[in-house]
């Protein structure tokens, strides 16, 4: 069976939008009261269930995790998805980032949706749907990004940040000093805070590592600094894209090792949590579903092994997939249910190997974010 896709009230495609209208004073899907500015603060890889587990070392997070302030990230909990989830409020199956890399089919390669962008890739049209930045403009709220200067000029900023200005700051406490300057200098504002450096240390060292420890200890302090600075008409949420979980060398599945799974197949893309198979374009039908059983028989009691069809029927990608981006989705998805990663030995790199947090599938410690809330939107 396949997971089960709806399992939290609200999902990260309810803050963006929820922040936007509240701060134009209307109803939304998270019941935030009206602001006259709201700011929404993404610590990317801070899953729920690494906050509880480390609680000890954050005094204003980790109190306010609960059962209500937990929601789900959507799949797959991967940045590029995600962060695009939050920023247009719509699906993976709209937006049309399906997964760190995805099939171009136009030019027949596999593309990194976060540092793959080229001529050949338009981030005004590949991803596909207004941000909510370009909405609030439209009602005269003015809307602003702080993150890294590296990240400005990227083509991910481009694709998922458009319609907001772009601010820098270098630490987790700079970029919240940015925050406190805008919210200064404007009578009304939008500003979305981006802070990678839990996600980068899982990534090297593991959550469970005191490096992931020592950023997480930073992002309370600061959040509690900047906490103390808000006015009465002033909200913020904090929430993440994914959480990780920690593999280890000794769970790593080199799958191509069994020529059979990768019969046919031509491309690679997705994570190694995540894998999205996509076949030769001949490939008959047959064949394709000899390959699907072979991988079901092989993998079957530690993953979740599902077609593109099926993911799309079973809601993976969202309520929807438009016809344009279906086929930037693999032929198969191949999605860890046990503590497992999934690589390609053939690949020209190996470096992916010594990664040891990881995300990008369906597990409770990947797809639980907290959704926390202070200022004017504490409950």
């Amino acid at each position: 069976m396949l997971p089960a896709t709806k399992t939290h009230r609200f999902s990260l495609a309810d803050v963006l939008p929820s922040s936007h209208q509240s701060v134009l004073g209307r109803p939304n899907r998270l019941g935030l009261p009206p602001v006259a500015k709201a700011v929404v603060l993404v610590a990317d890889g801070l899953g729920a269930s690494s906050l509880k587990a480390r609680s000890g070392h954050s005094r204003t997070l980790a109190p306010m995790l609960s059962a209500s302030t937990t929601i789900g990230a959507g799949f797959p909990t991967t940045t590029a998805a995600a962060i695009a989830t939050i920023t247009t409020g719509t699906s993976p199956g709209i937006h049309g980032l399906v997964g760190y890399t995805v099939l171009d089919a136009e030019h027949d390669r596999i593309v990194n949706q976060l540092s793959g962008w080229d001529t050949h890739l338009d981030p005004a049209t590949w991803q596909r749907a207004r941000t909510v930045f370009e909405t609030a403009a439209d009602d005269g709220v003015p809307s602003f990004v702080v993150a890294a200067e590296r990240f400005r000029h990227s083509g991910f900023t481009a694709a998922v940040l458009r319609g907001a200005d772009y601010g820098s700051g270098v630490s987790i406490a700079d970029k919240l000093d940015r925050a406190r300057a805008i919210l200064d200098s404007n009578e009304s504002a939008i500003v979305y805070v981006y802070v990678p450096e839990l996600d980068k240390a899982a990534h090297s060292h593991g959550w469970q590592s005191s490096r992931w420890t020592g950023e997480l200890e930073a992002l309370d302090r600061a959040v509690s600094d900047f906490v103390a600075t808000l006015r009465k008409d002033e909200g913020l949420v904090l929430t993440a894209d994914h959480g990780v979980l920690d593999v280890p060398e000794h769970a790593q599945v080199l799958f191509d090792t069994e020529p059979e799974l990768v019969d046919g197949i031509r491309f690679v893309a997705g994570e190694p949590r995540c894998l999205q198979l996509h076949f030769e374009p001949d490939a008959t039908e047959a064949h394709r579903a000899a390959v699907v059983e072979r991988w079901r028989a092989a993998e079957g009691d530690r993953a979740w092994i599902a077609t593109r069809d099926e993911a799309i029927e079973s809601g993976w990608f969202g309520g929807a997939v438009d016809d344009e981006v279906a086929p930037r989705i693999g032929d198969i998805l191949v999605a860890a249910r046990k503590n497992i990663a999934y690589y390609d030995s053939r690949a020209n790199s190996q470096q992916a190997r010594s990664m040891i947090g990881q995300h990008g599938s369906w597990s409770p410690e990947e797809s639980n974010v907290p959704l926390l809330r202070f200022g004017a939107y504490a409950v």
